[in-house]
C-alpha cells in the first residue's frame, strides 16, 4: 500500500527552533547505531542556513564527546517545515519537521520514504504520556511506532 507524502506542520519559526535538541528516540540506521548522549545544535548564520552539529558518544554515556558539523537550509520558505541538510558533500537528505509541541519543547522528524523518524526533546527525558502521544501521532503519520528505539540519554 502506497503511503501519501508526509505532511509537515503548518509553520516552523526558526527563531525558536534554533538550540539544543536531545534525540529521545529515533529508527536507528548505520551512522547512528551505537551512539548514545546525542544532541544536535541548530544555529542560524548571517547567510540564512543553519549550522547543524551533532554531538555524541560512542557506546557510553562516559565516553569523550564528539561531533559532526553540518549544515541546514530551509527548503519550503512559505513553512520552515522542510528543511534539506548536508553533512558529506554531497548527499542532501530531507528533515521533514512533522509534529511540534506549541511551546517547542519536543519535535518529530520524518523522512519522506518512512525509514527513518527522530523525536527530539529540549531536555534528555520525556514524560510518558507525552511520549506514547507522539508514537500515537507516529502511526498516523503512517511509521510503525515499535521501530522507534530510545537513545540513552545523560540527566540533566
Amino acid at each position: 500500500m502506497k503511503l501519501p507524502p508526509l505532511q509537515t506542520v503548518p509553520k516552523v519559526d526558526l527563531q525558536r527552533y534554533a538550540g539544543d535538541w536531545y534525540v529521545f528516540s529515533h529508527i536507528p540506521y548505520s551512522l547512528e547505531k551505537g551512539k548514545v548522549g546525542t544532541l544536535d545544535r541548530y544555529v542560524l548564520r548571517p547567510d540564512g542556513k543553519m549550522d547543524n552539529i551533532f554531538l555524541f558518544r560512542r557506546g557510553s554515556l562516559d565516553a569523550p564527546l564528539e561531533h559532526w558539523k553540518g549544515v541546514a537550509w530551509v527548503h519550503n520558505k512559505a513553512t520552515n517545515a522542510e528543511w534539506r541538510v548536508q553533512f558529506i558533500w554531497p548527499l542532501r537528505v530531507p528533515y521533514l519537521v512533522i509534529e511540534l509541541d506549541p511551546e517547542y519543547q519536543w519535535s518529530v522528524v520524518g523522512y519522506p520514504n518512512r525509514k527513518l523518524a527522530w523525536v527530539l526533546s529540549r531536555k534528555p527525558t520525556l514524560d510518558d504520556k507525552t511520549y506514547a502521544d507522539i508514537l500515537k501521532r507516529l502511526a498516523k503519520h503512517g511509521y510503525d511506532p515499535a521501530r522507534m528505539v530510545k537513545v540513552p540519554q545523560r540527566p540533566k
